[in-house]
């Protein structure tokens, strides 16, 4: 039996509440914060994946569980999704019945949207209109690499099944063209990367026309995940490497 409008309009704002919505809002507060600040954009930073505490085993445990906690709003919406008879894995494409196809399919959109990525964050840091990222700043204790990949894999995750599978399911059965849908869903994944300057939104913009038409065109999220998945292992663990190659770019600035 088809859900009505009205209840699923009304599902959409809560999820969106819960997650992705939620951090848009913080982030529009966060980019007026910062023009309003008395630094200059190009002269800020924002900082990512940061250590929770000085103590290792406590460290851990928090990073731990913020990775758990946050993909508790993937299961919400799959949950959501799942009616009897119709897998929500199988209606966004989130299963390994294609392993081969969508690790190739993913691959080319990590590469796609990371190298043209790259040029737009140093553009938009020698223009000053980003800010500098540091995407992680743990120390270096053995979990340090296999908790990056699994933070990576949280926001892949968290991203592509919320902001594409999920939103483009429900806005389709609303009526809402494909379209107007992959707009949508691109403002929605540019607003909140608005913390990292104008560029962050372009480019994650850009990237969400391109997931939300790949995805239009295939009907699976499991490209999406791993090209996501891929770009965040880069930039989470490559980190220090480009820091030592290109402190100019990489380095955030002195308070």
């Amino acid at each position: 039996m088809p859900t009505a409008p009205r209840r699923l309009r009304i599902e959409i704002a809560i999820v969106l509440a819960l997650s992705l919505g939620a951090s848009a809002v913080y982030s529009i507060v966060a980019i007026i914060a910062r023009l309003t600040d008395e630094r200059p954009l190009g002269q800020q930073s924002a900082a990512l994946n940061q250590s929770r505490s000085s103590r290792e085993w406590l460290d851990l445990t928090y990073q731990l569980l913020d990775v758990v906690f946050g993909v508790a709003v993937v299961a919400l919406v799959l949950y959501l999704l799942w009616q009897p008879g119709r897998s929500p894995f199988r209606r966004i494409g989130l299963d390994l019945t294609r392993p081969g196809r969508d690790a190739a399919s993913g691959l080319l959109l990590a590469a796609a949207i990371g190298i043209p990525g790259l040029a737009l964050y140093a553009v938009g840091r020698t223009l000053g209109f980003t800010v500098a990222i540091v995407p992680q700043s743990l120390d270096a204790f053995w979990w340090t690499v296999p908790l990056l990949v699994l933070a990576a894999l949280k926001a892949a995750l968290v991203e592509e099944v919320i902001a594409v599978g999920y939103l483009f399911t429900r806005l389709r059965e609303l009526g809402v063209g494909p379209w107007a849908t992959i707009v949508s869903s691109a403002l929605l994944r540019g607003s909140y990367h608005l913390y990292q300057g104008f560029g962050g939104f372009i480019g994650n913009a850009v990237m969400g026309v391109v997931f939300g038409w790949a995805y239009t065109r295939w009907g699976r999220t499991m490209p999406l995940v791993i090209a996501h998945w891929l770009l965040d292992i880069v930039s989470f663990v490559g980190y220090p490497l480009a820091l030592g190659w290109w402190p100019e770019l990489f380095a955030p600035p002195a308070d």
